[in-house]
């Protein structure tokens, strides 16, 4: 965990495997953070398989309330994850994303900072 993390109410972290925050990363209300998984195959699941993957959420990160990140995924530096978002795959740095399946919508750009200093 880095430095300056906010973790707010109702988090769940199933760490089966590594989750590491990084700097200045800022999580909204009732999010999780899924390491274990189960085999798609109904067989492997039945014999009570599960596997493991680490989670990376990288430095000046903010993910919206209700988020649900999910094995093996990487959240790149300086990026926001919406609400209600279901992150299945990796995000890239310095991007909006959202939705479910969580996907990159645009790039955090100079205005969005110039919004706020009317």
């Amino acid at each position: 965990m880095g430095d300056n993390v906010f973790i707010n109410t109702g988090c769940v972290i199933l760490d089966e495997a590594k989750v590491t925050f990084g700097s200045n990363v800022f999580v909204a209300p009732q999010c999780g953070f899924y390491t274990a998984g189960h085999p798609l195959d109904v067989t492997l699941r039945n014999d009570l398989l599960q596997y493991s993957l680490p989670i990376v959420v990288g430095d000046n990160v903010w993910i919206g309330g209700m988020v649900c990140v999910m094995p093996g995924v990487t959240i790149g530096k300086d990026s926001v994850i919406g609400g209600g978002s279901v992150v299945i795959n990796d995000i890239p740095e310095g991007v909006l994303a959202a939705g479910n399946p969580c996907r990159v919508i645009r790039k955090i750009t100079p205005s969005d900072r110039d919004r706020y200093l009317r």
